[in-house]
């Protein structure tokens, strides 16, 4: 199998966040989408082991801030390559608190969703929370950033705890039982 050909689905870049005890933490997500439109409800899937999950399961909310081309990569960076537990991924960042308490990145974005978690799935090693609507809004006119513009125009990287990473091994066999 050539799982490669997963690089053709695809995805935007979002800013994932959530808030717990007065905490906050966001993170770089790919896997935010609409499941319906009546009613309203998203899913956003996180990576077990992230601070971002912690805060979402305890908390049951999150927000997805919606990324524009001209994000640049020391941003991206910043909220998909460090640990919240380590650094404070919010230190120079513009955001608000929404409805929920979920912090809401103003900084690249071009529009919000927020959500209240009505359900979550654990995957292997991902979590996929459905969220039921609670506010959005567009902040700003332009071009949404994809995962494959990031890839091949921005030349940017995936990290392993990424449900879209793939590893470099020439040939690699996944095996179905």
């Amino acid at each position: 199998m050539n799982a490669k050909a997963l690089y053709s689905l695809t995805y935007g870049l979002f800013i994932v966040s959530s808030g717990n005890n007065g905490k906050i933490n966001g993170q770089v997500a790919n896997t935010v989408i609409q499941i319906c439109s009546e009613p309203q409800i998203i899913q956003a899937v996180i990576n077990r082991n992230n601070l971002t999950h912690e805060y979402i399961s305890a908390s049951k909310i999150f927000s997805a801030s919606i990324l524009s081309q001209e994000t640049p990569l020391s941003f991206i960076g910043g909220f998909g390559f460090k640990s919240g537990r380590d650094t404070d991924k919010f230190a120079g960042v513009k955001y608000r608190s929404g409805q929920t308490g979920a912090p809401i990145v103003l900084d690249n974005t071009l529009a919000y969703l927020e959500a209240r978690v009505i359900d979550q799935k654990d995957v292997y090693t991902h979590t996929i929370f459905i969220g039921q609507l609670v506010d959005a809004d567009v902040i700003r006119e332009g071009e949404p950033i994809t995962y494959a513009y990031y890839q091949q125009v921005k030349r940017g990287t995936t990290p392993k705890s990424a449900p879209s990473y793939i590893s470099d091994k020439k040939e690699e066999k996944v095996k179905m039982d």
